[in-house]
């Protein structure tokens, strides 16, 4: 969210302090800046609270894929203004090649790969079920500290599952005479 909203502000202060795009002048309106920097700022905002206050996975999701698109928006968007006519980003106002590198990564190019990393890493988290999450779809409320049901809450096929795998190996809990078992 953090991210979203300095892409969505610094076309606006930057110029202050001599680190913007042209028109150079702070609280200047463009369709470039609007497009190009405030859309996907404002998308980045929206896709980092749907993340972090949904309680629904889809939804997080949904929030998720909303940053990696702003983020590959900051990416490709200044390539893409003129063909999709949606305003010049302007040029850099740096004095030197190395601060003109600096504005395009920190106004688009960095920006975008930082956000486009991250809401990626959030959809990956999306991806994944954990052990909680099939003991909730089970029906299964962790009573102990360590996240595993009492064994009477199991069913019954699940806890002959255990008892076998906590015999020695070879045998059963039905045998352990060490006869051989007829089949």
């Amino acid at each position: 969210m953090l991210l979203g909203l300095w892409g969505a502000v610094i076309p606006f202060v930057g110029p202050s302090f001599s680190f913007g795009f042209t028109p150079d002048e702070a609280w200047t309106w463009t369709s470039g800046r609007g497009w190009l920097e405030v859309l996907p700022g404002a998308v980045t905002v929206v896709g980092g609270c749907l993340i972090l206050v949904s309680r629904h996975r889809a939804v997080a999701a949904l929030g998720a894929w909303l940053a990696c698109a702003a983020g590959a928006w900051f990416i490709v968007g200044p390539t893409l203004a003129e063909v999709a006519n949606t305003g010049s980003p302007g040029s850099p106002t740096g004095d030197t090649l190395g601060m003109v590198a600096v504005q395009q990564i920190a106004y688009f190019y960095g920006l975008g790969a930082v956000i486009l990393f991250l809401g990626a890493t959030a959809l990956g988290r999306m991806s994944v079920r954990s052990v909680r999450d099939y003991r909730r779809a089970e029906g299964f409320a962790p009573t102990d500290g360590k996240g595993s049901p009492p064994a009477a809450e199991l069913p019954k096929s699940r806890r002959l599952d255990d008892q076998r795998s906590a015999t020695p190996s070879g045998t059963d809990a039905e045998t352990t005479s060490g006869a051989p078992r007829s089949r």
